[in-house]
């Protein structure tokens, strides 16, 4: 099984390519930025079979080329700008060039090179001020009203790719993530909001305190689950179009960091006050809701693997090894 993966270089790429060359499936990934060395490796090692091009997703010619070249059955779209305030300010146009552009063009190309099916992968950003009540978020009853131009593309490309697959006869489901974290995150340059996890991880190995803001409850998505929610849909006789790929239950970062120090003696933290900062990011000022997975656990074999405690040791386990790493990437294939 050949599948084809734009944004493999980022952090969810990364975790769905493993999850597919474990199973000694081939991946084709596509990026403008190539991987951390430490990953090609990783990945080159396991049974199935990688190959990495460097491109530009909005280029739609490179892409058929490279589609063509490989003849892989199935694409998902991964590549995305997750833009913060300060990039909305300066690059409004490439967000979009990106977000909708690189779908439009990677779905295109995919209708020329014959691929037979195409996961599009959008983002639970979608909801946006929906998600300011009290949930849960649900597929096609609550309303996308998002706040920021990340959102409001993401809803665009879900929009745009549909249409156009509907006009080649393409079969394409929309998969909308939930709020990721775990293995391989880091500053690809694509990314602007780091998880508060990583950002805690970061800060210890800096040998600085954790102070949080506030407390923070959300659904929060260890990305190895995220990876198998994708290939699950991949594989499944889907009855939907739009399926919400989320944790199906929830945590606080309070007990995120009460659990951490149980595992590490120099993990200090604290709540921010009037003498002392904080130096964790939530990016809002409310927890969004969390978003309801009845649809993909009936119609999937999903079922999510990584509570609070797994999650946790399993990537403090992968950090202790990787954790340090450098990220330098690796040159043109």
């Amino acid at each position: 099984m050949s599948t084809f993966i734009t944004g493999c270089s980022g952090f969810v790429g990364l975790a769905l390519a493993e999850h597919l060359l474990s199973a000694g499936d081939e991946v084709v990934g596509y990026d403008l930025m190539m991987p951390p060395d430490k990953a090609y490796e990783l990945l080159s090692d396991l049974p199935g079979r990688f190959t990495l091009v460097q491109g530009d997703v909005c280029d739609e010619v490179a892409l058929s080329e490279t589609m063509m070249r490989h003849q892989p059955r199935r694409l998902v779209t991964l590549v995305a700008i997750t833009a913060d305030p300060k990039r909305e300010r300066v690059m409004p146009q490439r967000i979009f060039e990106v977000n909708v552009g690189g779908a439009l063009a990677s779905v295109s190309a995919a209708a020329k090179a014959g691929v037979q099916q195409v996961l599009h992968v959008s983002s639970g950003a979608t909801y946006g001020a929906s998600g300011r009540g009290p949930g849960p978020l649900h597929e096609d009853r609550t309303p996308l009203l998002p706040e920021a131009l990340y959102g409001m593309s993401k809803r665009a490309a879900e929009e745009a790719v549909r249409r156009l697959a509907e006009l080649h006869g393409l079969p394409l489901l929309v998969g909308r993530l939930g709020t990721c974290f775990g293995p391989w995150e880091a500053d690809s340059g694509a990314r602007d909001t780091p998880s508060a996890p990583l950002q805690a991880l970061r800060l210890t190995a800096q040998g600085c305190e954790v102070v949080l803001p506030r407390d923070s409850r959300r659904d929060w998505l260890y990305v190895r689950d995220a990876a198998a929610a994708i290939v699950c849909l991949l594989a499944a006789s889907a009855r939907h179009p739009v399926y919400n790929l989320a944790a199906g239950h929830e945590w606080s970062m309070v007990q995120w960091c009460e659990y951490v120090a149980t595992r590490r003696p120099d993990f200090v933290w604290r709540f921010a006050d009037a003498e002392t900062a904080a130096n964790i990011d939530y990016y809002a000022d409310f927890d969004r809701a969390s978003m309801a997975i009845d649809r993909l656990l009936a119609d999937t074999d999903f079922l999510p693997r990584f509570d609070l405690p797994g999650a946790c040791d399993d990537f403090l386990d992968w950090w202790s090894r990787h954790g340090n790493i450098s990220l330098e990437r690796r040159q043109t294939q």
